[in-house]
C-alpha cells in the first residue's frame, strides 16, 4: 500500500494546481496539514488586522470584558464606594453640626440684641425718669428759694416804707422848726437881728 500511494505521488503532473497538491500532502501528511493551518493564521494575523477587530478573538475578548467589568463592579460596590459613602455622610455630619451650631450663635446673637435693646429702652426710660424728676425738683427749689426772696424782699421793702414814713412823718414835725430858723438866718443876715417869734408868725402865716 505504501508502494501504490507512493506511485500516487509520483504520478501528480509537476504543473498540477497548489490547492490539489495541499489536499494530497493532507492526506499523505496529517502534521503537513497542521502546520499548513497555522501558516494561514499567521498569515491572517500578518495581514493588518487589529486584533482586538478581529472575529476570531471575540469570543475571548467578550469573556475577559465580563471578568473585568465584574472584577471592577466587586471592587467599586464593595471597597470604594463604601468609602465614598462614608466620607460623604462625614461630610453631611460636619455640615449638619456647623450648620445647627450657626444656627444657635444667631440664636443667641438675637437673644443678645433683643436684652441689649430692652436695656437700652429701660435705660432711655429711667434716663428720662431721673430728668423729670431732677427738673421738677430743680423747679420746686426754684420756686421755694424765689418765694423766699420775694418774701424777703416784701419784708423789707415793707420795713422801709415804714422807716420811710415814720423818717417823714418826723421830718415833718420839724419843719416848721427848720423854716424858722432857716428864715431867721436869712432875715437877719438882710436886716439884721430878728426875734425867733416874729419869724415864727411869719412861717405860721406863710404856710396858711
Amino acid at each position: 500500500m505504501a508502494t501504490q500511494a507512493y506511485a500516487q505521488e509520483a504520478v501528480v503532473p509537476a504543473d498540477a494546481p497548489v490547492a490539489a497538491q495541499a489536499t494530497d500532502a493532507t492526506h499523505a501528511d496529517p502534521t503537513a496539514a497542521t502546520h499548513a493551518t497555522t501558516a494561514a493564521d499567521g498569515g491572517a494575523h500578518e495581514s493588518g488586522v487589529f486584533p482586538p477587530f478581529d472575529p476570531a478573538t471575540f469570543s475571548s475578548q467578550l469573556l475577559w470584558l465580563a471578568i473585568t467589568f465584574g472584577a471592577l463592579y466587586l471592587l467599586m460596590s464593595r471597597i470604594a464606594l463604601p468609602r465614598i459613602g462614608g466620607i460623604l455622610e462625614n461630610r453631611k455630619a460636619i455640615m449638619d453640626a456647623d450648620l445647627a451650631a450657626a444656627d444657635a450663635s444667631r440664636q443667641k446673637t438675637d437673644a443678645a440684641i433683643a436684652a441689649y435693646e430692652a436695656a437700652l429702652a429701660a435705660a432711655k426710660a429711667k434716663a428720662q425718669g431721673i430728668a423729670n424728676e431732677s427738673r421738677e425738683a430743680i423747679q420746686a427749689d426754684l420756686a421755694a428759694k424765689r418765694s423766699a426772696v420775694e418774701r424777703d424782699l416784701a419784708t423789707k421793702v415793707s420795713e422801709a416804707e415804714a422807716r420811710i414814713l415814720v423818717t417823714k412823718t418826723e421830718a415833718l414835725t420839724h419843719v416848721d422848726e427848720i423854716a424858722t430858723e432857716t428864715a431867721q438866718t436869712v432875715v437877719s443876715q438882710l436886716v439884721g437881728d430878728v426875734s425867733a417869734d416874729s419869724v415864727r408868725a411869719a412861717v405860721a402865716k406863710a404856710k396858711e
